[in-house]
């Protein structure tokens, strides 16, 4: 069948063929929305079943949204967050709670810094949630589908391929997703799609993932250790790129926790270009932590340094620390001197790290880069280059930071190809 015999049969029977390519988190709600009773809706779904990816977010519980207001919401975006204006104004993360609460009927709640998961703490529910919200608005599922391609002709989409087969659709959703957790089905298929519709792919690369440190072994000792409630600094050169309090883990290879994912997603060059500095004692600034450290020494006079500052680092950190300041722990606390102890406070405020790298995209909970912004209408994402192409979550050049943001960047944009892809926005 020819893509011009495709386009004539489409418009017998009057119904609007929608093809969503990729069954995770953006291509469920694109055809949740595009399915609005003139659209016959089909999602092509690699795997076996839909949502691998969601399954996994948010360790198994999935962190669906975050319950913030939207200016909060958009600088919690360091990627394109104007681009987002149209589609998260018109789908909040408020939007969003009330749509698997009251359509999909599954009980939410809010935890520390807004996050939304499900009652049930089971990232299953909400796939079973959207399940429902699908089947009730008729939309055909295809799994274990391997869509080879789109077709176009007479300058607009015409169709897919399956395989070698020509389906024809009178719009076309790409939402597969990025390279992020390659076992869930993230094949970089959509970038290939997008290029021969002769769109532009930024650079990829991982974000939201661990940072590889220069001379993690001094840090051996503290493996494994979590530090709560630190202040973290990203700098490139002299300049200040990020800075947070939160929580991070020192790990074998340097640093990981929530803090250094949201670090991680401001290093958009050479890793080796930025340093890290991390606040050990973020509530406290030098005068009084200087007071502090004498109130302990005076108590502690006769021990070693090493054995004096438990009141003020976990053990397994002492070393790192001392080692960090230039600091030998053999020497007794009463013969430090006023250089040293500042010394000592200095590294307490800003102990720091040099960037090796970025750990691998694999580890990665988004990618960094994608579909130019440019290239897509913020108003309908729909294709700038191909009229009837539209584009949804991950595949697209924007990204948030930890916290439910990324998967309410898919939500937002999914729903809005999702009714412009149908035609009843209009």
């Amino acid at each position: 069948m020819s893509a011009r015999t495709a386009i004539s049969f489409l418009s017998r029977d009057g119904m609007r063929r929608i093809a969503v390519i990729g069954g995770g988190a953006a291509g469920m709600m694109a055809a949740y929305f595009a399915a609005d009773g003139n659209s016959e809706v089909t999602i092509y779904e690699r795997n076996q079943k839909l949502g691998k990816k969601l399954f996994i977010t948010g360790k198994g519980r999935c962190n669906l949204t975050n319950d913030c207001d939207t200016q909060e919401f958009f600088d919690s975006i360091p990627t394109n967050p104007k681009f987002l204006l149209s589609a998260v104004y018109g789908f909040t993360p408020q939007d969003v709670m009330n749509l698997f609460e009251k359509e999909a009927g599954i009980p939410l709640k809010v935890e520390r810094g807004n996050r939304v998961f499900p009652l049930s703490d089971k990232s299953s529910d909400i796939i079973r949630g959207f399940s429902r919200l699908l089947s009730s608005k008729g939309v055909h599922i295809r799994l274990n589908s391997h869509i080879t391609g789109i077709s176009a002709d007479g300058g607009r989409v015409c169709g897919i391929f399956a395989g070698k087969e020509f389906v024809p659709a009178d719009a076309v959703i790409i939402a597969t997703g990025g390279l992020s957790y390659p076992a869930t089905g993230s094949t970089g298929d959509g970038y290939a799609f997008a290029k021969s519709a002769g769109h532009t792919v930024t650079p990829l690369s991982p974000s939201l993932v661990g940072i590889v440190t220069r001379r993690a072994g001094m840090f051996t000792e503290a493996r494994g250790l979590t530090l709560k409630n630190v202040g973290l600094t990203l700098q490139r050169g002299a300049r200040e790129i990020y800075s947070d309090q939160g929580e991070l883990l020192i790990t074998h290879f340097g640093i990981s926790g929530p803090l250094v994912l949201s670090a991680s997603a401001h290093i958009k060059s050479d890793p080796r270009d930025y340093r890290v500095a991390i606040d050990l004692k973020p509530a406290l600034d030098e005068k009084k932590l200087d007071a502090r450290i004498l109130r302990d020494f005076d108590a502690q006079k006769n021990k070693q340094l090493k054995n004096a500052l438990f009141g003020l680092l976990p053990k397994s950190l002492v070393s790192p620390v001392l080692n960090a300041a230039g600091l030998s722990g053999e020497k007794s606390v009463n013969t430090i001197t006023k250089e040293e102890r500042s010394r000592l406070a200095g590294t307490l405020k800003a102990l720091c790290m040099e960037v090796e790298a970025l750990r691998s995209i694999d580890e990665a909970i988004v990618t960094r880069g994608g579909v130019s912004v440019k290239e897509i209408d913020p108003g309908t994402m729909e294709s700038k280059k191909l009229p009837g192409l539209y584009f949804a979550g991950e595949i697209i050049d924007t990204d948030g930071y930890t916290g439910g943001f990324n998967l309410q960047i898919a939500f937002s944009t999914g729903r809005l190809a999702g009714i412009c892809a149908s035609g009843s926005n209009k």
